[in-house]
């Protein structure tokens, strides 16, 4: 790889979003949940994403999985323009570089802990040899190396949450998306699922938290404040950073 290939790769953003808007027609009506959003998430940073509802939260996050496709304005993972991809190549580049963390855990109820973790693994044309060893080691840093066996119905909330999180990153993704994570979860099961997501952070871990609790905002590096499909502002959290 050439000097300037290897700086534009270095350069390249771990999402990046370019006037992107996102219209729904509901008869005469339309509404514009997007209005024109450009932004960077480079890698290794933790954002939380806020607004009252209504003010286009769940509609980025939908763009940013690559669920939604833009009406207008370009998405790119990773230098790849997701409006350029077949709905096949779509939930591949999906698969592959995307994690996912839902406020209702979305686990399947007849599979155990380890075989949950693997789900996304079923969807990726290869798969390493090793994947079983890499689930278990995810196991154990998530604190569930102990019930790699028990079914979603055998474990608590915050034991739940910890499976979905282990399986998010099973793929090794470039992005963790965390939709209200701690939504379902009381304030101590929460708090060690933020600290789990600090760990990751720490790391190296690229994360977007959406949420509309300004403590579990806070917990970020930074803050994108949205309000009727804008972005109305950009602010630093407890995690610290530069804006």
């Amino acid at each position: 790889m050439s000097a300037a290939e290897t700086t534009a790769v270095a350069q390249e953003a771990v999402a990046e979003l370019e006037d992107v808007t996102r219209v729904y027609r509901m008869g005469d009506n339309e509404v514009r949940a997007l209005d024109g959003i450009s932004h960077r998430f480079e890698a290794g940073e933790y954002w939380a994403i806020m607004g009252t509802s209504g003010s286009g939260k769940s509609t980025l996050l939908n763009i940013l999985g690559c669920i939604d496709r833009p009406t207008s304005g370009h998405y790119r993972v990773r230098g790849t323009e997701v409006a350029d991809l077949s709905d096949d190549e779509l939930s591949e580049l999906r698969g592959r570089s995307i994690g996912f963390v839902f406020q209702s855990f979305n686990l399947i109820p007849q599979l155990n802990v380890l075989e949950n973790i693997l789900v996304p693994v079923l969807y990726q044309d290869v798969v390493p040899t090793d994947i079983e060893d890499r689930a278990a080691e995810i196991a154990r840093r998530v604190g569930l190396d102990t019930r790699l066996d028990h079914r979603p119905a055998e474990l608590s909330g915050g034991q739940q949450q910890r499976v979905a999180i282990a399986r998010s990153l099973i793929n090794e993704p470039d992005l963790i998306l965390a939709d209200e994570a701690t939504g379902n979860l009381d304030s101590r099961t929460a708090d060690e699922i933020l600290a789990l997501f600090d760990e990751l952070h720490s790391e190296g871990t690229s994360i977007l938290l959406v949420t509309h609790e300004p403590k579990v905002g806070q917990r970020a590096e930074k803050i994108l404040q949205l309000a009727d499909g804008r972005v109305a502002s950009i602010e630093l959290g407890s995690g610290g950073g530069k804006c």
